[in-house]
């Protein structure tokens, strides 16, 4: 097994369909931004629960593709090299934050979130299939428990929050951690049938969307410089008055 390839098309092409509605979640929320649009996308739904459903989609990816890396590439040095990247991204993401948005800067937003998760997550993959139940209790708890006492950081980083904090992406451990608890789970059940991918998603990964295999492969870097192009792209047309 150690000769297969870690990436499947069949991955890399479900999280370019998340970053595909991610882009096009963020070009609405810019136009809301500069006023093109009136909407409530961080209290009203669908927009709530639309951007619920792409961070799950994303973190289910990355318990699996934990699973799948681990598989193929359990040495240490290979995670800590994509966790730096990841952890360094997250410290770009809060510097260019603050100076376009100022106290609602993202201090722990989805990068934030997946460089903590890949360490808290990574020794938990040898339960295996436990990790579905484990997700699930994680999911169960962060939905249902709350108290005052994590309204503020560093507290509110764990996410028993009573009310939401006022910063631009909050993406806490719970119950996130559950969903990514519940893509390592799947991961390893993915596992033990040998990576074999099921039939109604065998012509997909044999031949995925290349729009969706670039955004899933380069996630990273898309998630970068995607919101500085929407975001000036949309005040020069602003400022150019059209």
């Amino acid at each position: 097994m150690a000769a297969r390839p870690v990436r499947l098309p069949i991955v890399d092409a479900l999280r370019g369909f998340a970053v595909a509605q991610m882009i096009v979640y963020h070009f609405i929320y810019d136009l809301n931004y500069f006023g093109w649009l009136t909407l409530r996308m961080l209290t009203d739904q669908p927009w709530t629960g639309w951007r619920a459903a792409i961070v799950t989609q994303f973190l289910l990816l990355v318990g699996v593709s934990l699973t799948l890396r681990n598989s193929f590439r359990p040495e240490g040095r290979d995670f800590w090299r994509r966790w730096a990247q990841i952890a360094g991204a997250a410290v770009l993401v809060s510097a260019g934050s603050a100076l376009v948005f100022g106290p609602r800067f993202i201090w722990f937003g989805i990068l934030h979130f997946v460089a903590a998760a890949l360490i808290l997550v990574r020794p938990l993959l040898r339960l295996g299939l436990w990790n579905l139940a484990l997700g699930a209790l994680a999911i169960a708890i962060g939905l249902l428990y709350s108290n005052p006492a994590f309204n503020e950081p560093p507290l509110a980083v764990i996410g028993f929050v009573a009310d939401l904090p006022r910063t631009e992406d909050y993406a806490p451990l719970f119950p996130w951690l559950g969903v990514v608890l519940l893509g390592a789970g799947v991961g390893s059940l993915w596992q033990r049938q040998h990576w074999k991918v099921p039939a109604p998603l065998a012509r997909l990964n044999a031949s995925p969307p290349r729009l969706l295999l670039f955004l899933g492969t380069w996630a990273l870097t898309v998630y970068l410089v995607h919101q500085p192009l929407l975001m000036g792209s949309l005040a020069l047309v602003r400022r150019i008055g059209l």
